[in-house]
């Protein structure tokens, strides 16, 4: 048994952490007992280094005395816009059980202290369905969309499935017996949901820890979906290498840096006595030099003391020696096979086996035949009043007629020999008696009161195609509409906070790389 004070416990358990909600709560249960705390996983893309954080903070947990469950949330990984498919959970499931635990060996934390649970083992019997019943009957439509808005994966029409995310995360705190939750800043709005409607069903409010958000390595959130902006637990040294190499980090900058932030929430937390950050460099670059203390090492840095590829080089270092042992476990036959399985390679454009096929989510937008289209003939549809007959220069052989609902946002002279997106490849269809042979792509609001057509650069010649950047695949000839290929890749289709056009933080690019763009940020492509 640890033999700290419950002012030394709770020091260990609140270090490094943005927020706590329920101080008072956890002051009184520490004075009495050991605090029992959960972590949850959604069982999604791979985890990559940034799991480090939660597990140098599990460790903190497991250091003050604690009860620590961690849940490997499969249900819930089903219902964020089935990020991972039903056929592939259970896969997932064991491969994150593998990867953690192979994690937690690495920085010694024992596995024996900890409790590991399936959220399928409880989420589904008779009590717990009961009770997603009874929140959904006091919890509002939008409470519960507001609470998913920094986890759920947001999209123009939710599904109920998304909705029902953080009521489930909350069922969970009363289901594992928990005094509190443990998750990253971006949970917050669920943690508040949890505190407001668990004693709606008789439950007791819990205690919420928060960790801060770690910047990635390309700056902003570190993020399974992001290539370059996280180094996988399996990557090679070289690659490790590599990917450092094209880290984002400004000399002097400490507040954008994802490489100081791994080293203070991981590396520092994980220092035993007396040992520190040692950083190796030539005489003339400074000399060797170890720092016992984060705040002397970001001061340094601050200073421009510290050169980047000095910092780079470092926490290559100490990268590579967390990834060794998880490196060397997963060389097992069954592991390796278990990790193919688990995620498989996307499907084969050309040549391929379309019985070997990804799943759906492994569909990319190259699939797509966007081009540059001008508007040569605007007309109002004779049979409805909210729609436009266009006649398109697509570079073919006769312009193509696309209808258009644009008539109540864009004048027939703002539109009139205009550039614009077309989407080409869209099974021909009849709008009110005339055959629509492509659409024209739009950004929207979110109350629809404003739409325009994303912004084609002056200098993209009509019938070009528009390319999303990493995606260089050949488009189907017809998007298969039973296969719901367009509604599916259109989820990720928007504007980034200054307006250009991506798909999942991949720019929509012409021929020579320029940036296609709209006045509305933050907005949906249709």
């Amino acid at each position: 048994m640890t033999s700290l004070t419950p002012e030394q416990k709770k020091t260990l358990i609140t270090r490094n952490l943005q927020e706590v909600l329920g101080e008072d709560k956890l002051n009184t249960i520490l004075k009495e007992r050991d605090l029992k705390i959960y972590w949850g996983t959604a069982t999604t893309g791979k985890p990559h280094v940034a799991y480090f954080v939660p597990m140098s903070k599990i460790a903190d947990f497991l250091k003050a005395g604690c009860e620590v469950t961690i849940l490997f949330a499969d249900l819930h990984a089903y219902l964020d816009n089935m990020k991972a498919p039903w056929s592939l959970l259970e896969l997932r499931t064991k491969y994150y059980e593998a990867v953690i635990k192979a994690m937690l060996s690495s920085i010694g934390v024992p596995l024996e202290k900890l409790k590991f649970v399936k959220g399928t083992d409880y989420q589904l019997s008779k009590e717990y369905t009961l009770d997603v019943y009874r929140l959904s009957s006091v919890v509002t439509q939008h409470d519960a969309k507001k609470a998913g808005a920094e986890v759920v994966k947001q999209i123009e029409y939710p599904l109920l499935s998304g909705l029902l995310y953080p009521g489930l995360q909350a069922l969970d705190e009363e289901y594992l017996k928990v005094d509190a939750q443990f998750g990253g800043v971006d949970q917050r709005k669920i943690f508040t949901f949890s505190e407001k409607y668990l004693p709606q069903l008789g439950y007791e409010k819990r205690i919420h820890f928060m960790n801060p958000m770690v910047p990635g390595l390309a700056g902003g959130k570190m993020s399974s979906s992001e290539e370059d902006s996280k180094i996988d637990l399996l990557d090679s040294p070289a690659n490790v290498k590599k990917k450092l190499k094209k880290a984002f980090c400004e000399p002097g900058n400490v507040t954008d840096n994802g490489l100081l932030s791994f080293v203070k929430h991981v590396l520092f937390s994980l220092f035993k006595e007396g040992e520190g950050f040692e950083i190796n460099r030539s005489e003339e670059n400074g000399g060797d030099i170890t720092f016992n203390n984060y705040n002397d090492l970001e001061q340094y840095f601050a200073d421009n003391k510290l050169h980047p590829a000095d910092l780079k080089s470092t926490v290559e270092k100490y990268i590579n020696k967390l990834l060794e042992p998880i490196r060397k476990e997963f060389e097992s036959p069954e592991l390796q096979k278990l990790s193919a399985a688990a995620y498989p390679p996307p499907a084969k454009t050309k040549g391929g086996n379309a019985a070997n096929a990804a799943a759906p989510e492994e569909d990319g937008p190259h699939r797509l035949d966007i081009r540059v289209g001008k508007v040569i003939e605007v007309q109002r549809h004779p049979d409805a009043d909210t729609l436009y007959v266009l006649k398109i220069d697509l570079a073919e052989e006769q312009p193509r007629t696309i209808i258009s609902g644009l008539v109540k946002f864009v004048t027939v002279e703002e539109l009139d020999q205009r550039l614009v997106a077309v989407l080409c490849n869209l099974k021909p269809s009849k709008m009110r008696g005339i055959l629509s042979e492509g659409m024209v792509l739009c950004t929207s609001n979110e109350d629809h009161t404003v739409v325009e057509p994303i912004i084609v650069p002056a200098s993209a010649a009509p019938g070009s195609r528009l390319a999303f950047e990493g995606y260089s695949g050949k488009p189907d000839d017809q998007l298969n509409p039973k296969k719901k290929v367009w509604e599916k890749l259109s989820v990720d289709l928007k504007t980034n906070n200054e307006g250009l056009a991506v798909w999942k933080d991949n720019f929509l690019l012409t021929p020579e790389g320029e940036k296609l763009s709209s006045k509305l940020a933050n907005c949906c492509i249709k």
